[in-house]
């Protein structure tokens, strides 16, 4: 019987020598194995201009993922929304929808997901202002038809018209992105994996604050960690060096494909360097499927989490397939029969 349910957060990571359609290829290999060991849901992201990662087009991975797979759920982790007009969200989501009915999750993100000059690309405002609630509220709109009378939008739907939006969650790594989703009615992810923000605080405050919405009665909180599980914690220590290099790197603006674990083991580190690293490996849960589970469901019950989302962003791809494998044994997934 598992602690909670586990589910997959995918980077498409980028390992150095191989490539981003590699990197894609394995996200489906991935996806296919974490059906089959009982994972709840898959998530992709949205990241532009980074070796390290190939999740740049989310809408695209969810299909290809929800056509490979039969039982799991599959969205965004998250398309960020600054980056899109409402309108082609909506829309690319009901078709995923129309195809998929019952299995599509639309998890939005109010960063860029990427650098200001890619930002600049993206042709998103530049002004400065946060106009995210703007364009949330536009996307709810287009799904009500409620536009007031006399605005442009009114007679414009998002097509295919009879399909619904998949459920809409709100992803932070805050507490005002906890807040917000509270205040809207939606389910909450918090990016543990990367936040600064306490999480308990933030998940908590998410429940406490939730007010239900005509698309969810009751919250619904999702914790996603970064995870790496080994047969041993040393040769978990092992693998999590490839995530120590590459936080120093991106830390320096020095952004490069995964390094390998005998590279990361063998970089100069500075004592600065060290520090760092030391900070990040606070957020990162590394070791046995045993010494994981011990730190994991600690955090699950401090932080009331429904859910636990897992990312894994490590060099070798059949490293990344048994950390899996491993979380699946420790948590007491069912296996789905092929």
């Amino acid at each position: 019987m598992s602690v909670v349910p586990l589910s997959v957060l995918d980077l498409s990571p980028v390992a150095a020598g191989s490539s981003g359609a590699a990197a894609l290829r394995n996200s489906l290999d991935l996806a296919r194995l974490a059906e089959a060991l009982g994972f709840t849901r898959y998530w992709v992201a949205e990241h532009h201009n980074l070796p390290s990662i190939a999740s740049s087009a989310p809408e695209i991975m969810i299909g290809q993922i929800a056509a490979a797979t039969q039982h799991m759920r599959v969205g965004s982790g998250g398309v960020m929304l600054p980056n899109h007009a409402p309108l082609m969200v909506a829309e690319r989501f009901k078709v995923l929808e129309a195809l998929f009915p019952g299995r599509i999750d639309l998890g939005l993100g109010r960063a860029p997901g990427t650098d200001p000059v890619t930002s600049f690309a993206l042709r998103r405002r530049q002004d400065g202002d946060d106009d995210f609630l703007e364009r949330f509220q536009e996307l709810i709109l287009f799904e009500s038809g409620a536009f007031p009378q006399g605005h442009p939008f009114r007679a414009v739907h998002a097509m295919p018209r009879d399909v619904p939006l998949p459920p809409i969650w709100l992803l932070g790594s805050s507490g005002y992105s906890a807040q917000l989703a509270a205040l809207v009615g939606a389910g909450f992810s918090f990016a543990h994996h990367f936040a600064e923000h306490d999480a308990v605080s933030a998940m908590l405050s998410y429940r406490e604050g939730f007010k239900p919405s005509a698309a969810r009665g009751t919250p619904y909180a999702i914790l996603a960690c970064a995870v790496v599980c080994a047969d041993t914690d040393a040769e978990a220590e092992r693998l999590a060096s490839t995530i120590d290099l590459n936080f120093v790197r991106r830390r320096s603006g020095e952004y490069l494909p995964l390094a390998s674990p005998e590279e990361a083991t063998a970089y100069p580190y500075s004592p600065a360097d060290r520090a760092l690293i030391a900070r990040n490996r606070a957020r990162l849960f590394a070791g046995s499927k045993e010494t994981v589970l011990a730190r994991l469901e600690p955090m699950a019950a401090a932080t009331k989490a429904d859910e636990i989302m897992v990312t894994t962003m490590l060099y070798d791809h059949g490293a990344r397939r048994h950390s899996y494998e491993l979380l699946a044994q420790a948590f007491g997934l069912q296996a789905r029969g092929s």
